[in-house]
């Protein structure tokens, strides 16, 4: 494998990974469970600050194993039975017999969760104190990036001054900066690398099949999924591959806001995008009778075009990340109908043409609708584009797929913040 494949492979490696929850909250259990162990005693009273947008994000969304909501549970769930060594995954094993005292803290007024002014998307300060000790630690940057600790005050670890040297980690939002990488430099690792070095892509499949399953045998959420399923079988709405898409994918996201016990395979820290990303590409694998080769081939082809797309703007922004993710599914199951590379460039182009005025109003039931409407415009866009049809050049859509997607960053970027500003007080007056 050449030097620059390598570095898509780090890629992926470095940001597909199961999440166990909304990663926004998660973030807060972990930092929580990891300030607890440095504490090394039962947390007497915890404190929690995070970046707007992932308060944003852990308001209205059930965290996995409490059938609860919100920030304040997530951390003091994480402090008293989190996993410090378990990154996204910190809850997994948690128990009823945590989640009740965790409330108890809670309710003794001795959790206190809020925002904090910082320049980061993705930031959280954890701080717990017991028997006249206090601990501290700070994540930045990545979900589970790591970069200061103190024990009563003296630094135990510090990212800025690790090895005796400037050293500050890269957050996810700069995955892909100094690496050649492009549309065309995706397709080509995706259909010319060798299967075994990309099999590894196939646990997407095992985790988000297993959450659509969950989603449709159980009422979680808004029941987006099992509301396809009914009309389905009652003859409402029709029984072919545009709606088996839908309905899968919004039923993995029934159950992954609704607090369902289950990991997702995430994108760019998000379990929704990495369910748009996997699911519809996954049901069209099924319908083309794709072989595990092929579609390892297709969901290297939406995760790592998800990811180098949304490398043009924050993590966390009032842009819904499921549209510019589903452009790159769309790609993808262009790909899996035998489309050239021109027409999978369509099938971007249709999607952006259509999902990009869709903002974030943070996670909770309703991000299944955004990944049913995603989802469904990338199985039209890509329906189109093996018709050869391409959204005209206007607006943000540009004559080539590349120029378009940096002017989706750009957008996000600079057009939007007074927008999530706004967004984020409604939510918090």
């Amino acid at each position: 494998m050449n030097t620059q494949w390598k570095q898509y492979k780090k890629i992926i490696n470095t940001v597909v990974k199961p999440a166990f929850g909304c990663t926004e909250p998660i973030s807060a259990a972990y930092a929580s469970a990891v300030v607890a162990q440095l504490l090394g005693q039962e947390v007497e009273e915890l404190t929690v600050q995070v970046s707007d947008n992932l308060y944003k994000n852990s308001m209205g969304v059930f965290v996995p194993g409490t059938g609860k909501i919100g920030l304040l549970i997530a951390s003091a769930v994480g402090a008293i039975g989190g996993n410090p060594d378990g990154g996204l995954e910190v809850l997994v094993d948690i128990t009823p017999e945590d989640v009740e005292k965790a409330q108890q803290l809670i309710d003794a007024g001795k959790v206190h969760a809020g925002r904090k002014d910082v320049e980061e998307f993705i930031y959280c300060y954890a701080e717990a104190k017991a028997g006249g000790n206090i601990a501290t630690v700070e994540i930045s940057g990545g979900h589970t990036q790591i970069i200061k600790k103190t024990l009563n005050g003296e630094v135990v670890y510090d990212t800025t001054t690790l090895n005796g040297c400037e050293q500050q980690q890269k957050s996810t939002a700069s995955v892909c900066d100094d690496i050649d990488i492009s549309i065309a430099g995706i397709y080509e690792f995706a259909t010319q690398a060798d299967f075994s070095d990309i099999e590894f892509i196939l646990k997407a499949r095992e985790l988000t099949v297993a959450l659509s399953n969950e989603g449709l045998d159980n009422e979680y959420g808004l029941q987006v999924g099992r509301t396809y399923l009914k009309n389905i079988e009652n003859g409402l709405l029709g029984d072919g591959l545009a709606n088996r898409a839908v309905m899968r994918s919004a039923s993995a996201s029934d159950a992954r806001m609704g607090g369902a016990k289950l990991p997702a395979m995430s994108n760019y820290g998000s379990g929704n995008q990495g369910i748009c990303a996997s699911m519809p590409v996954i049901v069209f694998a099924e319908h083309c009778k794709a072989s595990d080769e092929q579609l390892a081939r297709a969901l290297v082809m939406s995760h790592l075009g998800a990811i180098y797309m949304k490398s043009f703007y924050p993590p966390l922004s009032p842009f819904c990340g499921c549209a510019v993710t589903s452009s790159a599914a769309s790609m993808a199951m262009t790909y899996l109908q035998g489309g050239s590379f021109e027409q999978i460039c369509f099938a971007i182009q249709n999607t952006l043409s259509d999902t990009t005025g869709m903002f974030c109003d943070g996670a909770k039931s309703t991000c299944a609708m955004k990944v049913k409407s995603s989802t469904s415009s990338a199985v039209m866009s890509s329906l189109m584009a093996i018709d050869n049809h391409e959204a005209h050049a206007q607006g943000i859509i540009a004559n080539d797929v590349e120029t378009t997607i940096r002017n989706v960053g750009r957008m996000v970027t600079e057009g939007m913040v007074d927008t999530d500003r706004t967004i984020i007080n409604i939510m918090s007056a």
